[in-house]
């Protein structure tokens, strides 16, 4: 019989949505839009509290013609294909929509959700896509301003009747963001990304979560830097909800996940396939408590097999009460 885990830590998932090719098997894009609604269903039937959907246009790391379903739109129907698991972005690039609009966008998709979106943002990094696309890339600090005066946005139209801002790089001038969504004071905002200068402290000002770190060391360094950037500003460190992401591969033994594991993603992995979910029952246990010590209160998973939805029951029968 399986022993609880001693942390309270819960669980998302990465939701297929083809930018790492695993809708690549199927070939007929509705059955890859079905699939992947289907996938989060089963998710929330077994007890996973959220479900992310990333913000790319086409494959990462290398573009391809393969099925890659936008992050907001695919959002939009998650939100009422599903009852009760929260939904949100792992994240939204910000310079791919102006801030107002998205701003918008979110409350729209929070009632249609009836109050369960978290809007998770970033600066973004994927230079070829936003190339491709059209959109200027420019370097990091400037990307990071540009994040900074987009939150200021955001939160002035989920909560001023008229909004109004004057940046470097956006302005509005009297906004109406109605209706603003039905989560109070407004929807839970994320900020993803632990650069140590300015990202996580622009999670201390301004985020109610953070997305940080992928292996127990790197969180616990980050949060250390979080906690100092709160301490300084008078933000409770408490009120930041603590995420982090990883990949998941269960098998009965450690050899047989590393066997499972495609080789090109255990090459990508290096040090990190000793710090991912991948192996036995008792190695996950394990490096799931790592993590709840690091200080993460919640995992987002990406499972190798996306699409088997009996990885996920598998998963839930061993992790999730």
């Amino acid at each position: 019989m399986r022993s609880p885990l001693k942390s309270k830590m819960q669980f998302g998932l990465l939701v297929p949505q083809g930018w790492t090719m695993e809708l690549a098997h199927i070939k007929e894009p509705m059955e890859a839009g079905e699939t992947m609604i289907r996938v989060t269903q089963t998710a929330e039937e077994l007890g996973f509290a959220s479900a992310w959907l990333v913000d790319h246009f086409h494959t990462t790391p290398t573009p391809s013609q393969e099925v890659t379903f936008e992050c907001w739109t695919s959002i939009a129907a998650l939100a009422r294909e599903t009852r009760s698991i929260r939904i949100g972005q792992m994240v939204t690039c910000n310079n791919y929509r102006h801030p107002a609009l998205l701003a918008k966008m979110a409350s729209t998709v929070d009632v249609l959700s009836h109050g369960r979106l978290n809007f998770g943002i970033g600066a973004g990094w994927y230079e070829h896509e936003f190339r491709a696309y059209g959109y200027a890339y420019p370097e990091a600090p400037e990307r990071l301003q540009q994040l900074r005066e987009a939150v200021q946005i955001i939160l002035a139209m989920w909560t001023q009747e008229e909004a109004h801002f004057a940046g470097k790089y956006y302005q509005i001038n009297g906004a109406i963001n109605q209706p603003k969504g039905v989560q109070k004071p407004h929807i839970p905002l994320l900020i993803g990304g632990d650069g140590e200068k300015v990202t996580l402290k622009l999670v201390a000002r301004y985020a109610d979560a953070c997305n940080i770190g992928n292996d127990p060391a790197s969180v616990r360094q980050k949060l250390t830097v979080l906690k100092a950037h709160c301490e300084a500003l008078g933000r409770d460190y408490e009120s930041i909800r603590r995420t982090t992401s990883t990949l998941c591969l269960l098998a009965e033994s450690d050899e047989q996940a590393l066997a499972q594991l495609p080789a090109a993603l255990k090459a990508r992995l290096g040090d990190r396939l000793n710090t991912a979910l991948i192996g036995s029952p008792a190695t996950l246990r394990r490096r799931l408590e790592a993590y709840a010590e690091a200080g993460v209160q919640e995992l987002l998973l990406r499972f190798v097999a996306g699409t088997d939805l009996e990885t996920l029951r598998r998963f839930a029968r061993e992790f999730i009460a």
